[in-house]
């Protein structure tokens, strides 16, 4: 950072309002991203497809994600806050149709778009919470990633209303709703600066060598991860169908642990500026294994309780990891944030894999034990971070 950004930093305040308007668009893209997951036991039965397959289409989604590194080292060179907008109107129109689909080919490539529009929307996001939050990074990420959150609590909840309205497949008239929003979004964003011009130009690539082993430890970090979250988002809805219950009783499980989630992503990001990152996030990843298993072994109305805990702990360790990238000292934030996001989506859609083809061999319950040992590894690489100060 030079000496004039610094000087900056310190002149200005938390901007709440920008703050607040990329959280906003936050949620309406997650929101729309979200209508996978309650929806999977509709396609499972009405295409006859496979468990492993419905992992295929969680990785068509990710597939895009691979570009990330390349979209960010645009948004380190171009004002690319525009990419919320256009991503937005992909996500919106892509994820509307999935009721629409009559096989398993079609639906793979709407999902594939609609990672592609998740890919050009989330590079740019975070650098501008970097920008602006100033000194209070962990807050405004809280901002930023309870829209995400807090959309994956909506999106089952807008995707089954929609369904009972209109049916399935009409229910792509959700779609106006998100067109709108990214209207709205244009004319909010239009003024904000994303970027500014180095003083020395951008580093060159060899200098992100030094950052190697720092994501050696988040690659480690999300892969372990991922099997639970996986298990606890994706095949939630799929796993509790399974157990007898009604897919409207499915999905509210999903969004009962996506709300505890928003709460979770908003109250741990500021607990991590005052008790430091590593120490919060060893704390969160020595209670996830215990949750699942706590999960797995619970039935009846406990299930609800133990799952919005699971929620509240699991997804709150989000902006923690996303503030450690954002922390990292070089004037290519956006180039480090698209390379953390291809490390958590493909890190993920390998795990969202390795769960579906589990499932698919032993069942769903002895998967979601796998999963709960799993979570354990994440805590070495926790262990190998290094601190940072608490504000």
């Amino acid at each position: 950072m030079s000496i004039n950004e610094k000087t900056e930093t310190k002149k200005k305040k938390f901007d709440l309002p920008v703050v607040l308007t990329v959280s906003f668009s936050h949620l309406v893209a997650d929101t729309y991203s979200a209508f996978l997951a309650p929806v999977l036991p509709l396609l499972i039965s009405g295409l006859g497809i496979t468990k492993f397959q419905a992992g295929l289409l969680d990785f068509a989604r990710k597939i895009p994600s691979l570009l990330n590194p390349l979209f960010g080292m645009i948004a380190d060179r171009l004002d690319a806050k525009y990419f919320l907008i256009l991503g937005c109107i992909i996500i919106t129109v892509s994820m509307s149709l999935l009721g629409a689909v009559n096989d398993f080919t079609t639906l793979f490539i709407l999902i594939f778009i609609a990672g592609f529009g998740t890919s050009i929307y989330h590079v740019p996001g975070p650098v501008i919470i970097k920008k602006v939050a100033t000194e209070k990074l962990g807050l405004g990420l809280s901002f930023y990633m309870l829209g995400g959150e807090f959309a994956r609590f909506l999106g089952p909840l807008v995707i089954l209303s929609a369904i009972s309205l209109w049916t399935f497949e009409g229910s792509w008239k959700v779609m106006p709703l998100g067109l709108f929003v990214a209207v709205f979004l244009y004319f909010k964003v239009r003024k904000i600066s994303v970027h500014k011009k180095n003083e020395n130009g951008n580093a060159k690539l060899k200098d992100y060598r030094k950052y190697l082993r720092f994501f050696v430890i988040i690659t480690g970090i999300v892969v372990f991860r991922s099997g639970m979250h996986s298990a606890l988002t994706l095949y939630l809805p799929t796993y509790m169908n399974f157990k007898g219950n009604s897919l409207w009783l499915s999905g509210i499980s999903l969004s009962v642990l996506q709300f505890a989630g928003a709460a979770g992503t908003f109250t741990i990001g500021i607990l991590s500026d005052k008790f430091g990152r590593k120490k919060t996030l060893l704390l969160l990843s020595l209670l996830n294994p215990l949750l699942m298993f706590a999960f797995i072994f619970s039935s009846g109305f406990f299930i609800f309780p133990v799952l919005a805990l699971s929620g509240f702990i699991l997804l709150g360790s989000n902006p923690i990891i996303l503030a450690l990238v954002q922390e990292r000292d070089t004037e290519n934030l956006s180039f480090l944030n698209g390379t953390y996001m291809t490390i958590s989506f493909v890190g993920s859609s390998a795990m969202v894999l390795t769960v579906g083809l589990l499932s698919d061999i032993f069942g769903l319950d002895t998967t979601y034990m796998i999963t709960a040992f799993l979570a354990i590894g994440v805590i070495p690489f926790v262990l190998m971070l290094k601190e940072t100060k608490a504000a």
